[in-house]
């Protein structure tokens, strides 16, 4: 096998809320495994904070039947939330509908969640009530967002996720390597936290790739071999 099909061989983990790093964000992390149908949660918080992480996890899990993911910039977001909110009463509807990057939404998009939102509110006593999560990156009342809109991202469950500091970072991706049999010095975890992306997904990315790199190379993990993977075209790093 050469090393290009070697660096394929394991791709990146896909978010679930057993990898998600909570740091100071427990609480969240708690709301969303407990998150039922009827209920409504939104988190905010900076770029790297994770928020994006928990959306697809709550959506990925076993036991949310037909979850839908539904990325608030994308040109298709309106029509995917008008159906959703107009579904007719005798179909089944997710049991959640996770809606990322609301303020990034157009007009259209902010119509149709605001629609969303008044089915969900309708249905959450009934047999048809579906979960929604939501994410942005700021607190409800500051969203660029309609003034309706707003108001109901505050409805129910309202969390500001922080990023993690750099040492809950250093003990987070020390603890990333040493799951995969990996040892990073202490040289080569400042090195990361210096020179590369800081938030947790490109972080935890990163380190697969690394992964994958030393063992094509056959070469423990080093500095030089960090930057060696960095400068190599080749290499599918995040």
């Amino acid at each position: 096998m050469n090393r290009q099909l070697l660096l394929d061989v394991l791709p990146a983990p896909a978010a679930t809320l057993n990898n998600y790093l909570p740091g100071p964000n427990g609480a969240a992390l708690a709301a969303a495994r407990e998150l039922a149908p009827g209920r409504a949660i939104y988190f905010w918080g900076p770029a790297g904070c994770g928020r994006s992480h928990l959306l697809r996890a709550l959506a990925a899990q076993p036991d949310a039947a037909q979850a839908r993911l539904v990325e608030g910039a994308g040109g298709d977001a309106a029509p995917l939330l008008r159906a959703l909110a107009e579904t007719p009463p005798e179909q089944p509807m997710p049991r959640l509908v996770a809606v990322d990057d609301v303020h990034r939404m157009d007009e259209p998009g902010q119509a149709a969640l605001f629609a969303l939102y008044n089915r969900w509110r309708e249905s959450a006593a009934a047999a048809g009530a579906f979960a929604l999560a939501v994410a942005g990156d700021r607190a409800p009342m500051a969203m660029p967002l309609r003034e309706d809109l707003r108001t109901r991202l505050g409805w129910d469950l309202v969390f500001r996720l922080e990023p993690l500091t750099d040492a809950q970072k250093r003990a987070a991706l020390a603890a990333l390597a040493a799951e995969r049999g990996l040892q990073l010095a202490p040289e080569v975890l400042n090195w990361i936290l210096t020179h590369y992306a800081r938030d947790m997904g490109r972080l935890t990315a990163l380190l697969d790739a690394l992964d994958r790199y030393s063992l094509a190379a056959r070469r423990p993990v080093t500095v030089p071999l960090l930057r060696a993977m960095l400068a190599d075209p080749d290499t599918p790093t995040p």
